[in-house]
């Protein structure tokens, strides 16, 4: 027993303080273990916290956008509360997976899309790039339309006009990372608690029955006609893959103090985190489900109204609200919407430009972007140009207007599309390097640095492009 105690205490002598008893690298900054040495990482436990809030928020939008809200809509109008558990549950499944993502960042110093690229081989990448860009454009779409209705419903202006305010005003709100990318998590985390705000206040309003509601979130049924086909819609609308790319890389903008309770720690953070911010999204979800089950459901709803129920979507359920329970609570939905399609357009952008690093081929986007762009703004706007009421001499002169504007938008994506990188955004692998690989899977140096003490894996490169330098708790 002595001769083990002195084997054991031998090899606690000879292995850096960053490497663990096994062997394996727990890794510290070069020289010194931070969180023992330096005063600055001394912080109380809720500070500590504090600067680990953030990225949870922008992930939990995936699960609150405009799709999961028109599914939630159409399941409570046609189930009422019975589906709630199918929303309860997918959730946890989604925490699950979202912890694992973000430890994976934490431990590896690297983000999904760039491991992917290091361990798969090229059509296996192409097939990840593929069905992940899908997944984005998929959430994209209805965040987008959904902004547009609800600009619509709040000015009505044209949708197609919303598009367009949609996409300027995400450029101008994701420049807010030009001031630290706490100021954008702050507005991310001000439009959740909006539309935390806006549901709840219409759930008090419509008074659902508590006791049907904990019974259709804790007690798992299949009841009703089409409750199957409902219930699949519900969990496909929380099946949001891109999103495991986006976290893996939003951890690594944070300094994670690099020994074996800092990385503990920073886990744990991020867990705790998520858990709340996935909490909120649930509660928004449960809100939203009611009110349309209630709504639905009452026995004085005018036939109208019925066949709204019946197929209800992001533009019908504001009249149907209108209708049953008054004109302001069409404009309290509509703002919900607003801040769910904005908030989650900006973070759907975050998540494919990670995507587009699995395979380096953004000029194809780019030109796939033109494309679009090019086709919908002009057909759409000399439509309205044709079809217009306006007198000659103001349709001659909104042209004048916006044709140059338009020209100019087409020119702006098309200079990023072929402008030169000024910073790297991503590592390269080295395939050939068998003993790099089985390093970077063990987490250990270089094979011929031996046990020493690696770089910190924080990325400067994520941190400062998109995501800017936090130190610490400060803003």
């Amino acid at each position: 027993m002595a001769g083990i105690q002195q084997q054991q205490q031998l090899v606690n002598e000879t292995l850096p303080a960053s490497w663990d008893e096994s062997g394996k690298r727990a890794a510290a900054r070069p020289g010194v273990d931070h969180e023992l040495k330096d005063p600055s990482q001394q912080k109380s436990g809720w500070r500590k916290f504090l600067s680990y809030v953030g990225p949870g928020f922008l992930v939990s939008l995936a699960y609150i956008d405009p799709g999961n809200l028109e599914t939630d809509l159409q399941a409570g109008a046609n189930h009422r509360y019975e589906l709630l558990w199918v929303v309860l549950i997918g959730l946890i499944f989604a925490l699950t997976i979202q912890s694992l993502a973000a430890n994976l960042g934490v431990t590896t110093g690297k983000h999904l899309s760039e491991l992917c690229k290091a361990e798969y081989p090229k059509y296996v990448n192409y097939c990840l790039w593929l069905l992940a860009e899908i997944a984005v454009m998929a959430a994209d779409i209805p965040e987008v339309i959904g902004t547009a209705f609800a600009l619509n419903i709040l000015f009505n202006i044209p949708v197609w006009v919303g598009v367009l305010c949609t996409g300027c005003s995400t450029l101008l709100l994701l420049a807010l990372q030009r001031y630290g990318v706490r100021k954008l998590e702050l507005l991310i985390a001000v439009l959740v608690f909006v539309m935390a705000a806006c549901f709840f206040g219409e759930l008090r309003y419509v008074k659902p029955p508590a006791t049907d509601v904990l019974e259709g979130m804790l007690i798992p049924k299949l009841s009703a006609p089409g409750s199957t086909g409902d219930a699949i819609a519900l969990l496909g609308a929380l099946v949001m893959p891109h999103n495991l790319f986006l976290h893996s890389a939003l951890v690594l903008s944070r300094k994670i103090p690099y020994s074996v309770r800092g990385i503990n720690d920073a886990c744990r953070y991020f867990l705790i985190e998520s858990g709340f911010a996935l909490f909120v999204a649930f509660l928004i979800n449960l809100a939203v489900i009611s009110v349309s089950g209630t709504v639905c459901s009452a026995q004085d709803l005018s036939s109208e109204n019925a066949d709204r129920c019946g197929d209800l979507t992001l533009n019908s359920a504001s009249f149907l609200l209108q209708n049953v329970l008054g004109k302001s609570s069409s404009k309290i939905y509509a703002i919900a919407v607003l801040a769910s399609g904005q908030s989650s357009t900006i973070t759907g952008t975050y998540a494919g430009q990670y995507i587009m690093q699995i395979i380096v081929l953004s000029w194809i986007l780019g030109l796939g972007i033109i494309g679009i762009n090019v086709y919908y703004l002009s057909t759409g706007f000399v439509g309205w140009i044709i079809n217009n009421n306006l007198p000659k001499a103001a349709t001659v002169l909104i042209g004048i207007i916006v044709f140059p504007l338009m020209a100019i938008y087409i020119l702006a994506v098309i200079y990023l599309t072929v402008r030169k990188d000024t910073a790297v955004t991503f590592m390269e692998p080295n395939k050939n390097d068998p003993q790099q690989q089985i390093s970077m899977e063990n987490g250990l140096a270089k094979s011929s640095e031996g046990p020493g003490m690696d770089p910190a894996p924080y990325r400067e490169d994520l941190a400062d492009i998109p995501l800017p330098r936090i130190d610490g708790v400060q803003s």
